[in-house]
């Protein structure tokens, strides 16, 4: 059984690691790269440009769970083999039993022996593995937020430019009307800028 649990947790590690290579080292690449598309898309406030921002934010979540639910499951097996150690440990204590009586405590001691270290290792393995899955789970939803805050952001800039443009248009012929007139142009207040 303990061949098993360190046959889990090395391939637990192994996608936890991969994982954490990913977050470090392709995903800013990939972040970039659909910041970089989503930029340089004229059209960024039509319904079709949301559904293309849409895909794109769930194509990189998808990029940035893959991996988890196995990391999950390998950790909540760990302890479930844990204690399949300690049955067959037990198991074997009860056969020390039968064959010798309770007499011989040095025989039932190994299978208590044998009970009681795979439940530990399969505890160890999962404590340490469940604080790396909440932390990839964390990591991967917190980027993905931001990713689609950061593309929302560009289309606020544009839009927010896009209506200064207007304002100062409206504003453009009151300012040809005086200076045509001869007169000086008047400061606008805040608010009056702001209608």
């Amino acid at each position: 059984v303990l061949l098993l649990i360190f046959i889990v947790t090395l391939a637990m590690w192994t996608l936890i690691i991969e994982r954490q290579w990913y977050f470090r080292i392709v995903f800013p690449r990939e972040a970039s790269s659909v910041l970089e598309k989503w930029h340089a898309r004229e059209d960024q406030t039509s319904w079709r440009a949301h559904q293309i921002r849409d895909l794109w934010i769930s194509e990189t979540s998808i990029n940035l769970n893959r991996s988890i639910s196995m990391i999950n499951t390998l950790v909540a097996l760990c302890p479930l083999l844990g204690l399949l150690g300690t049955v067959t440990g037990m198991i074997e204590v009860f056969d020390v039993m039968a064959a010798a009586g309770n007499s011989n405590a040095r025989a039932m001691a190994t299978g208590v022996s044998k009970a009681t270290i795979p439940t530990m290792a399969g505890m160890v393995v999962a404590i340490s593995g469940l604080y790396f899955s909440v932390q990839i789970q964390r990591f991967a939803k917190t980027e993905s937020e931001r990713l689609g805050d950061r593309m929302i952001g560009a289309r606020q800039k544009v839009i927010e430019t896009e209506t200064a443009i207007a304002r100062i248009a409206r504003l453009a012929p009151d300012r040809q009307r005086l200076l045509q007139r001869g007169g000086a142009p008047q400061k606008h207040s805040a608010s009056k800028l702001l209608v």
